[in-house]
């Protein structure tokens, strides 16, 4: 069905909010109940899905120790997504809950099982994306000493998917029969083990759950190297981005498609989310007032700069803030996050690569202004991209009330009124409202 809508997601941490800030909850988000009521605040504003990130270790790169990360609790503390995916699905009855699990920490089998599970309990609404570490010191605490090179780790994840494929349809859809007559629960006719051995894993099967009501999670991705890309067009069914302004959105969505149609999927069927983080207020001065008192904090950059340092594994505290970076790095780390903070051959001071998107405040397009501006200029920048939405963020992940609201109640509505947004839910479970338009 042809249509001007668009979707949205809200990406999250796990970690202490804006506990510096006065409108801040402290710091103190552990029992759950600050992000449930987030969750339902978005369910409210017809959200497609909450994402919350993730990272399995204690970040040491930036200065050289754990020192700062902990100070500004910076990537530290970090609690599990998944009960807090499940928390927040249990709470709410249409809002998709994806949450980050890696290939490098669970086995296939207890991340189908855990996924499944999820999903069940929150009657269809659960996603997984779709990660394999990036950081050695990750890696370390999985039992080895360094991470594999980022071309082998996406052959083992190509793998790894397609073991769990072969988990969630070890049961048919109908091996439940429930028939209390002939005393049979489940056919076991309809239920059978997979006997994967490939390469890097073997598993036996079957899966021990029963067929969750979406069949498997959505697969959501966010690869943006050319491997990256093939992976995520391969097995996304929602992949996030940020790209350069609508232009860079095209081109990216445009690539995403053309490899999905190579590996002969339906484009159609992969939602690509733009990540943003608008910076709204009464009047468009108010705004920019309010996004320039942002940058110009004093922890702005150094928060923004030990958070590239985590997932590069590069210690940006080693260059001067207020000159160019001295050459082009690389990492097996995160390369595509790489690349999109340094824009090499900008000529652009360290200070001002933190203050252009390090940490999301630009992302894919700068959206500073009233609700009313801010929802027409995302109009317009999904009419010349072609679709799918927008990944609502935050300046380093962290989130308070008063951002909430603002986005919830003053963007969205902006947004129903010019018809770019849903003012109701067509249907229950993720995967259908993600294909709805």
């Amino acid at each position: 069905m042809a249509t001007n809508r668009f979707h949205l997601a809200w990406f999250m941490n796990f970690t202490p909010d804006e506990w510096r800030e006065p409108f801040g909850q402290g710091g103190l988000p552990w029992d759950g109940r600050f992000y449930v009521e987030m969750a339902q605040t978005l369910e409210r504003a017809c959200f497609d899905y909450i994402m919350i990130e993730d990272k399995l270790m204690v970040p040491e790169t930036y200065g050289g120790s754990r020192d700062f990360g902990l100070k500004s609790a910076m990537m530290v503390p970090k609690h599990d997504p998944a009960p807090l995916a499940t928390a927040m699905g249990m709470a709410t009855s249409r809002l998709g809950v994806v949450a980050t699990m890696s290939t490098l920490a669970y086995p296939p089998f207890m991340l189908a099982r855990l996924s499944s599970t999820i999903d069940s309990l929150t009657g269809g609404r659960f996603g997984w994306n779709i990660v394999t570490s990036a950081e050695d010191l990750a890696a370390q605490n999985f039992g080895l000493d360094k991470l594999p090179l980022r071309e082998l780790r996406y052959e083992m994840a190509d793998e790894y998917m397609e073991v769990v494929r072969k988990l969630f349809g070890s049961w048919d859809a109908d091996a439940v029969v429930l028939d209390r007559e002939r005393g049979l629960y489940a056919d076991p006719a309809k239920v059978r083990t997979i006997d994967h051995e490939g390469r890097f894993y073997k598993v036996r099967g079957p899966l021990n759950t029963v067929p969750s009501p979406q069949g498997r999670p959505v697969f959501v991705q966010a690869g943006a190297s050319p491997r990256g890309r093939d992976f995520a067009a391969r097995h996304a069914d929602s992949i996030i981005s940020v790209a350069n302004g609508a232009e860079g959105m095209k081109a990216f969505r445009d690539d995403i498609r053309a490899r999905a149609v190579a590996q002969g999927r339906d484009p159609d069927e992969i939602k690509v989310l733009f990540c943003i983080t608008p910076t709204l207020g009464e009047t468009e001065e108010e705004a920019r007032a309010k996004y320039q008192r942002t940058i110009s904090a004093d922890h702005f950059a150094t928060d923004i700069l030990s958070s590239i340092s985590a997932i590069t594994e590069i210690d940006f505290a080693q260059f001067d803030l207020d000159e160019p970076l001295p050459h082009k790095l690389t990492t097996n780390g995160e390369s595509g996050s790489l690349d999109k903070f340094q824009q090499w051959g900008s000529g652009k001071t360290l200070r001002e690569l933190a203050a252009d998107g390090g940490g999301g405040l630009v992302s894919s397009l700068e959206l500073i202004g009233t609700p009313d501006q801010v929802a027409e200029r995302m109009g317009e920048a999904m009419e010349q991209v072609g679709g799918d939405g927008f990944l609502i963020t935050t300046p380093v992940l962290r989130v308070s009330r008063r951002y909430i609201v603002e986005v919830a109640d003053g963007l969205v509505p902006a947004l129903q009124r010019r018809g770019l947004t849903r003012t109701a839910y067509a249907h229950t479970m993720l995967r259908d409202h993600l294909r709805e338009f």
